[in-house]
């Protein structure tokens, strides 16, 4: 059985994706305050930090997400690179 084309999917739907924001970051929030009960033993000073995984992991997605952006700018095709 198909669905129906007009019915939305249930990861399109906006009550969804808020529902997912609000479980990832409720996540997120539970990892880093039970970070703060953990002995850090870092090998490099900042790794000793308490969130050090949470942010560092943050800082480096913005990080890939500017680079590919940066990327995208400079392999970039007109529309009509594969027209006749």
């Amino acid at each position: 059985m198909s669905q129906p084309k007009n019915d939305e999917h249930w990861l399109a739907r906006p009550s969804s994706i808020r529902l997912i924001w609000i479980a990832f970051v409720a996540v997120l929030a539970i990892f880093v305050i039970g970070d703060f009960f953990i002995d850090h033993h870092g090998a490099f000073g900042m790794d000793g930090t308490v969130g050090f995984y949470a942010w560092y992991a943050f800082v480096t997605c913005v990080v890939l997400v500017v680079a590919a952006r940066g990327l995208g700018v400079l392999l970039r095709r007109k529309d009509t690179y594969y027209d006749g």
